[in-house]
């Protein structure tokens, strides 16, 4: 590992926040120091994790029989970098089976439709589904998504292979980042935290996770609640 620079105790750094609220009082400022070096604390931790990623050994090769058929037509596992080095691939639930895809990963790509031109612009961005083209660019207009590619898994076998269909055939969400930088695909990294990594009372989440919806709940005295999930659609 890189040497990492000396830095300086977040208790110090706290020291040197100069920031007061509004007729906050002396026990909300306490608390709030205490917060903060808290949150220091845990950006630290996420530069630690993200290192300890990007530290890696390559990965296993991409060998299988992989085909996809995007807006464009046709294309294999290569033609999803385009012309890239990294690719990060989106499983989204939204099978032959299901009459609409799942509100959760609907949200999540909601928000990455914002964010998709700013990303392309250092990586190839590919949202892979189980669905028929056709079905899938349709839903796409209805959300009026404009930059997100969408590609369907032509024999499945993409899916399969990158944990993205249960073993009765059901779908579930995967997320994926392969690499070419030696000439050959590979995987670098793929989320790996299910049902059984999971802490009581908590739904399966990434680290960080995600969906920018959770970051912003988890700033809220509600919090993400237990019982509230996002919709394809609410009245107006």
């Amino acid at each position: 590992m890189t040497q990492n620079p000396t830095l300086v105790p977040a208790a110090e750094l706290v020291k040197r926040n100069t920031t007061s609220q509004p007729n906050e009082s002396a026990a909300y400022r306490r608390a709030r120091n205490e917060l903060l070096r808290e949150e220091i604390e845990l950006r630290r931790h996420i530069e630690r994790v993200a290192q300890l990623r990007r530290m890696l050994p390559p990965g296993g090769e991409v060998i299988g029989d992989y085909r996809f058929q995007g807006e464009n037509g046709p294309t294999d596992f290569n033609g999803l970098f385009g012309d890239k080095q990294t690719l990060v691939v989106y499983s989204y639930m939204f099978g032959p089976q299901r009459e609409q895809p799942c509100p959760m990963c609907t949200s999540l790509l909601s928000a990455w439709e914002g964010e998709a031109r700013d990303m392309q612009q250092r990586i190839a961005l590919a949202v892979v589904a189980r669905s028929p083209i056709e079905r899938l660019v349709a839903f796409k207009r209805e959300r009026g998504w404009r930059h997100l590619k969408l590609y369907a898994d032509l024999n499945g076998h993409f899916s399969r292979d990158y944990h993205a269909v249960e073993e009765d055939g059901s779908d579930t969400p995967a997320f994926s980042v392969f690499t070419r930088r030696d000439g050959t695909p590979r995987l670098f990294w793929a989320a790996e935290m299910g049902f059984e990594t999971a802490d009581p009372g908590q739904d399966p989440r990434g680290a960080p996770d995600p969906m920018p919806i959770w970051t912003v709940f988890d700033m809220t005295p509600e919090g993400r609640g237990t019982d509230w999930y996002p919709k394809l659609d609410y009245p107006a």
